[in-house]
């Protein structure tokens, strides 16, 4: 079984500027600069035979490649305890286009259908149920981000290893995308 998603890898500049928000947090398991990323689609554990026909599926999307702009940080919680801190990417529409087009082509593969909303960010750190109180000083100190925009020319599917350390994540295919080719299927 394959534990895969897609989603766009982050260029060694920015890389390098996101591993500089890596303290400051206790207790903090900081996600690994070569790992930072932004997610587009979670697909989950596939075999071999599904990882194949989501390959041919994406292969298929294009769209005009997003403008990818790192600003500020924030959390997600659960039962108002903090267990990721990210740094966020702003609105931006042939993001949110992209991600609908893949979204469409895993589904024709038989992959599984989106419940949560989209909300692009890169993960920073996890966290054991940290109440937000101790948290809040990192956000606060690092609210103002802003990183200059790139604009990716693919995306990719990664494989998700989980390890004692966290996850590790292997780019296994790239898709390039085209700038203008917003038909049907980009």
């Amino acid at each position: 079984m394959l534990r895969i998603f897609a989603g766009i890898a982050l260029p060694e500049s920015l890389r390098e500027r996101l591993a500089g928000l890596r303290a400051g947090l206790q207790d903090a398991r900081w996600v690994e600069p070569q790992d930072y990323h932004v997610t587009l689609k979670f697909i989950g554990e596939v075999d071999e035979g599904t990882a194949e026909d989501l390959d041919a599926a994406l292969a298929a999307v294009r769209g005009t490649p997003p403008a990818i702009a790192i600003e500020g940080v924030g959390w997600f919680e659960s039962r108002n305890r903090v267990r990721a801190v990210w740094a966020g990417v702003a609105p931006d529409d042939p993001l949110s286009a992209l991600r609908d087009r893949i979204e469409m082509a895993v589904a024709q593969a038989g992959g599984p259908a989106e419940t949560r909303k989209f909300k692009p960010h890169v993960t920073l750190a996890r966290l054991k149920r940290a109440p937000l109180a101790a948290v809040r000083p990192y956000l606060q100190a690092h609210d103002g981000l802003r990183l200059t925009p790139f604009t990716p020319p693919s995306f990719q599917l990664f494989r998700s290893h989980l390890g004692k350390k966290g996850a590790h994540y292997e780019v296994i295919a790239d898709y390039p995308l085209a700038p203008g080719r917003d038909g049907p299927n980009g």
